[in-house]
């Protein structure tokens, strides 16, 4: 669901916001759970689902596995767009239930569609170059997570899992930096992709040490989400994505049409 009214095709305004920020939009995205727990839970345990699914099914297929991680953690954020606009309806003194989310996924918003490809399409990126990386380094071939964990992170003789993690991060982060705002920003207004990707880095070069410790944040929890056998995402997943709408009202200036 979003705003019918086109806005004008300046920049839109970044504010800049306390480094710490992130502590604030941590607790009201808990807040938002609390207010409307059904649709939360909802979404936390279909995320759980998928990622005990993907366990199950790719154990002895590491990179299987890997790639199906991935790519949820990168669409993560796409899949928690009815979460937003159940925060927007909370905000609103609007009606926040199943009604809300079904309308902004019956809309079809082809924005998101092209967004969610775009960020497969990086995950995917991400996979081969990881696959590629621990293949060339690593013999006989990883092939379950247990291997993965002796031979790469646990190996006697560091490098490799070190240069594993710089390689990542180096990927991760214009893709945390290109859809931090974007998504709630394309639910919210009717703005193209390129404008709110452009706001996103905007939003992100504004406020490096909020918008890094919210990084740091996301990625923490999600961890632990799915260092419990996936059953922490139930809680995380849903939290996390009111959040992420308290954080992109914080860092764009709302316009006035």
């Amino acid at each position: 669901m979003s705003d019918h009214n086109p806005l004008p095709k300046t920049p839109l305004r970044v504010r800049k916001v306390h480094p710490l920020r992130a502590w604030i939009w941590l607790v009201r995205g808990w807040a938002d759970f609390m207010e409307a727990p059904q649709v939360g839970l909802a979404h936390g345990a279909a995320a759980a689902l998928f990622g005990g699914f993907a366990l199950w099914l790719a154990w002895d297929r590491f990179w299987v596995l890997a790639g199906a991680f991935s790519g949820f953690l990168l669409v993560g954020p796409l899949l928690a767009t009815g979460l937003y606009a159940v925060s927007r309806a909370l905000v609103r003194g609007e009606r926040a239930d199943f009604s809300t989310v079904w309308a902004v996924w019956a809309s079809l918003d082809r924005r998101l569609i092209q967004f969610g490809i775009l960020l497969t399409v990086l995950g995917t990126g991400w996979v081969i170059t990881s696959a590629a990386l621990i293949s060339l380094g690593v013999h006989p071939p990883v092939t379950t997570p247990t291997d993965f964990l002796q031979r790469v992170v646990l190996a006697p003789q560091p490098g490799l899992f070190e240069i594993w993690l710089v390689v990542g991060a180096l990927m991760a982060a214009p893709v945390f930096a290109s859809s931090v705002i974007a998504i709630p920003l394309l639910m919210d207004r009717q703005v193209g992709v390129q404008r709110a990707v452009l706001t996103s880095w905007r939003a992100v070069l504004a406020n490096p040490v909020a918008t890094g410790l919210w990084a740091g944040v996301v990625m923490v929890l999600t961890l632990l989400g799915l260092g419990t056998l996936m059953f922490g995402l139930i809680l995380v997943m849903p939290v996390l994505g009111h959040a992420s709408w308290h954080a992109y009202r914080d860092l764009v200036v709302r316009e006035k049409v």
